[in-house]
């Protein structure tokens, strides 16, 4: 990279009063000042942060990040993540909707766009790389990471570069961004050179979420201790033991069955499910929605206090884990399609009826307990994944 010599005004008074100053002192590169200026010391160029989720454990059997995560390219998808300057009204940034302190989401069961309000919950944005799919939304309607992280930009509810009815485009948006003074700066030292195209966008916002990472969780230190994950972990209470044999353990022979569709130790959706019979919509509830076939990792359903990370389901429907727990107890198959069939019984006059588990009180209780051991700490606190910019 090339850089312009700055000669600031205080080396020019220090000039002035002191003949012996060293010269290293009075002139800076330029481009490091416009970095300085932004963001402080939370950026430095020369010395990126590790995103390249080096610590990994062993035992995660799906990870849609290979090693293609590169920390500059995740350093400048984190300044992108976090400007309001990718909303046409410089008020809405990716993180308005995805906060680090709630494990990236929201605790809005809508979030506020800069038109209005979003039609679906704001999802957790953990482990989004460690997954079997490689689908996103909740609907699924996006097949890569690299097209989901723009799709919010040009929305017009969202961000609002949507190119419809005279709205301002993605095209508007790069124009914008160029004109910022920092961003040549930044895909200039990224890319070796100043261009700033949608693909780059994509890549560095896809770079810097799949940098996102929980794998430290009370889940995680009881399986290093025990032989094997069906063993009671020697860190967990009775109630978390129970509520783990609840959650591994088919309903035919007693348990929840949740490992179905959300096996250990990613605890993802699996992939090809169907909808959960959770099909409500926001703005009417009497609207049907069954198109929802995603949803994030059950990890950090819970803060490392043990307060909810926001409303859980596409319609933010539920605002306790034990709610979760009682719809899946009893599943009500009324104006229900595409269903999951593992949520159905078979059996009664009028064909397959909805799951019944008959869990007890205890088991409900235990199968809570049990979820929240699935909650990390340095998701919530790691400067890397924070706000990079200075008040």
């Amino acid at each position: 990279m090339k850089f312009r010599l700055y000669l600031s005004i205080a080396g020019l008074i220090s000039i002035i009063a002191c003949d012996n100053t060293d010269p290293t002192d009075e002139y800076l590169p330029t481009d490091q000042i416009i970095i300085e200026n932004t963001f402080g010391t939370n950026v430095n160029l020369n010395q990126p942060v590790n995103y390249r989720n080096s610590n990994v454990p062993a035992y995660i059997r799906f990870a849609n990040t290979g090693n293609a995560i590169d920390d500059q390219k995740a350093l400048l998808g984190r300044i992108l993540f976090y400007d309001n300057n990718l909303s046409v009204d410089n008020t809405i940034a990716c993180a308005g909707c995805h906060n680090q302190e709630n494990a990236f989401s929201d605790t809005a069961i809508a979030s506020l766009g800069v038109n209005g309000f979003t039609g679906r919950h704001s999802m957790r944005l953990v482990n989004t790389g460690y997954q079997a799919g490689t689908s996103f939304f909740w609907d699924e309607r996006s097949s890569s990471l690299e097209h989901q992280v723009t799709q919010p930009i040009e929305d017009h509810i969202e961000m609002g570069f949507s190119g419809t009815d005279g709205n301002p485009t993605i095209d508007d948006l790069l124009t914008k961004l160029a004109a910022v003074d920092y961003y040549p700066v930044l895909f200039n030292h990224v890319y070796n050179d100043g261009v700033i195209s949608e693909e780059r966008l994509q890549e560095c916002l896809s770079h810097f979420v799949l940098s996102i990472q929980s794998f430290d969780s009370k889940y995680d230190q009881g399986l290093a201790m025990a032989a094997n994950p069906g063993q009671p972990f020697p860190n967990y209470s009775n109630s978390e033991n129970r509520g783990k044999q609840l959650f591994m353990t088919a309903p035919q022979n007693g348990g929840a069955g949740c490992v179905a569709c959300h096996a250990p130790p990613e605890f993802a959706i699996r992939d090809n499910s169907l909808n959960n019979g959770v099909i409500g919509s926001i703005s009417n509830p009497s609207v049907f929605d069954h198109s929802n076939t995603r949803s994030p990792s059950l990890r950090d359903l819970v803060n490392p206090d043990g307060d909810l990370n926001g409303p859980l389901m596409h319609d933010g429907s539920f605002s306790t884990l034990l709610e979760v727990i009682e719809h899946y107890n009893s599943i009500d198959p009324t104006n229900q399609q595409n269903i999951d069939p593992i949520l159905l019984r078979n059996g009664g006059p009028n064909g397959p009826q909805g799951q019944n588990l008959n869990l007890s009180n205890d088991d409900k209780i235990a199968l809570v307990d049990f979820l929240r051991t699935l909650t990390g700490s340095d998701m919530y606190t790691n400067v890397k994944w924070s706000n990079p910019f200075i008040d």
